[in-house]
Formats: C-alpha cells, structure tokens, sequence
C-alpha cells in the first residue's frame, strides 16, 4: 500500500488560490464528509493519495496534529478566508498601480519632451525615405499604440526577416489586449512566411483575413495615425496625422475587411489551389498584361509570375509570350472580368 501524503505537509488556507478540483478530488472531499468529516491516515486508499494531495493543496482538507488523521474543512469558512486574501491583495495592486505613474514620472516627462520622429499634429504629412527610420517609426507607432491596429498588406512573398521583426512587436501588442486586423491578398497564403506568420500571431488574437481585389496599402494606429507609401516602389512612406485623411482610410479599410475571406491560418484548408493562381495568370495574360501588369494586379512577384508564365508555354507548346497570349486567347474571353 502506498504512503498517502505527510498530513503535515499540507497547504492550508487562502494561499492555494486554485480551486479547481478534478471528480476524484470532489468524490473523496464527499466521502469523507460522509463518514464523519474525518479519516485516518492508514485508511487512506492508494487510489486515494492524488486527490486527497489536492484537496491538501487547496486547503479543503487538513492534517491534524501528530500525522495520523485528517479533518475536511467547511468550504464556507475557506472561501471567506480566501475572499479576505484576495480583496487584501486587491488592494494592494490598487495601491502598486496608484504608485507606478509617480515611479515612472521623470522617464514619462523625459519621452514626452523628446522631439517625435512622427508628428501627432493634426494635419502633419510627414514622409520619410530611409527604410531604417521607417521601421524605427512603426515601432515606435506600435509601443505608443493603446487600443487598435489595422494593416492592409497587398501582394506576397513579404520578406521573411521583415515578418520576424513583426512578430516581435506583434505579439507583446496583443498580449497586452491590443486589438491587430490584417487583411492580405490570397497569393500570401502560398508564401510560407507570410502564412506562418499568420498561423503564429493568430493564436493571441489576430485577425487576419483574404480580399481577392486590389487594395489600398496602410497601417493605422488607434485611428489617429496611418501609415501608407509615398513611392511605386516602396522605398519610402507618409505619415498621416489629418483626422479627416485618417477617417478616410478606416472607411476604406472597413469596407474592404467586410467584403474579404476568413482563414483558418495554419490548417490545411488555408492553402489555396495553386492552379487558381496559374489560371488566373493565364486570363490575365491572354487580356494582354506584361509579365510586370500581371505581377502588379494580383500581386506575386515578377520573378514567380514568369514561372508561371514558363510551364504556361510549355503546355501550349508556345515559343513566344506573343504566341503563348495569341492560342490563349479564349482564356481572356472567359475571363473579361479580370482584362
């Protein structure tokens, strides 16, 4: 026969605050009650050791003096010292919070007087050129962050190092109760980045979703500043402070979030039929587009668009771009919606 637990090694009272007690645990606590509120120590069933452990845990049962008994105790009279306990510490987190602006006020004021890399006047356009100082920007726009983030991010093949350095500033946003939507094009779930990416912030609370359309690029912070490029390229960006320009590109993101696909990020069903993606690049390259057109309208980058576009001729046996859009013309036909 096992040894059950020391009686006197028990937990007793309102430091145990976990209460939560699995059927074997519940089912001793009742039978004990029923035989008298009380048993000896080498009555104690093997069966019995892990329950009556926990229950030992919790502070519902108790050793008595000299190791040989245990006592259950009252449930009522537990929950009103463990209530004491928990409103004793309540107060004093109230007290610690109360204390923590007056601890932090020379760093507070020192933040505060610092000349901004972004401006929070309203109607300030600032933009920047340096990628570095673009991203030192964003991060200070998350950790300044209370409430909200909205991101529209069209294409794919988003650098990996890129999504890295999100994901470290993503999630502590989240965790702290920060709300984070994202919408992407449906070619980002065929960049393994990306949908990893996805699959890992998602579980805090992300919501990330697919529009199948062309859309605006923009990241929004509390609704007061956004984020959009200033370049074709990319290489630089606007800092949007106007309320009325910021209001402007919530409406749009919200209509675009509305119209856009849910995923289940990081199960099978969210990766998409890659023959989708090829048949479009056919309709739209019998509607005419240049290899770069097509990058652009659904986009990939140029350089997966012309793999594309290769076992493309190789299926129809094309030896030119002119000729491989001439013998599928009849794609473009099908496709009007997309020319």
């Amino acid at each position: 026969m096992a040894e059950p637990a020391d009686p006197v090694g028990h937990r007793e009272g309102p430091g145990a605050l976990d209460l939560e007690l699995d059927p074997a645990a519940r089912a001793f606590y009742l039978a004990v009650v029923a035989g008298g509120g009380w048993v000896k120590s080498d009555e104690v069933r093997p069966g019995d050791a892990a329950a009556l452990d926990r229950l030992l845990a919790v502070g519902l049962v108790r050793g008595l003096p000299g190791g040989t008994f245990y006592s259950v105790v009252s449930p009522r009279a537990f929950l009103g010292r463990a209530g004491g306990a928990l409103r004793a510490r309540a107060a004093e987190l109230l007290r610690q919070a109360d204390e923590m602006p007056a601890l932090l006020d020379e760093l507070t004021q020192a933040y505060e007087a610092a000349p901004r890399s972004y401006g929070l006047r309203p109607g300030v356009v600032d933009t920047v050129t340096d990628r570095d100082n673009i991203r030192h920007r964003i991060a200070q726009l998350v950790a300044d962050t209370e409430s909200e983030i909205l991101t529209a991010q069209p294409g794919g093949d988003r650098p990996a190092d890129h999504l890295a350095w999100a994901m470290a500033q993503d999630v502590p946003f989240l965790r702290g109760g920060g709300v984070m939507r994202t919408l992407y094009q449906p070619v980002a779930r065929t960049d393994p980045a990306t949908s990893s990416y996805a699959a890992a912030v998602t579980p805090y609370g992300a919501r990330i979703r697919v529009l199948d359309e062309d859309f605006q690029r923009m990241l929004i912070f509390d609704r007061k500043v956004a984020l959009i490029p200033a370049s074709a390229d990319m290489g630089s960006a606007a800092f949007v402070c106007d309320p009325t320009a910021v209001e402007v590109l919530v409406e749009m993101f919200e209509r675009d979030w509305q119209r856009a696909e849910r995923v289940a990020w990081g199960s099978a069903h969210s990766m998409p039929d890659t023959g989708a993606v090829a048949d479009r690049i056919a309709r739209l390259l019998a509607c005419g587009l240049s290899r770069r057109g097509i990058a652009s309208r659904i986009g990939l980058s140029e350089r997966t668009v012309a793999a594309h576009i290769a076992r493309l001729r190789q299926e129809y046996e094309a030896e030119t771009l002119f000729q491989l859009g001439w013998l599928m013309r009849g794609q473009g036909e099908r496709g009007a919606g997309d020319c």
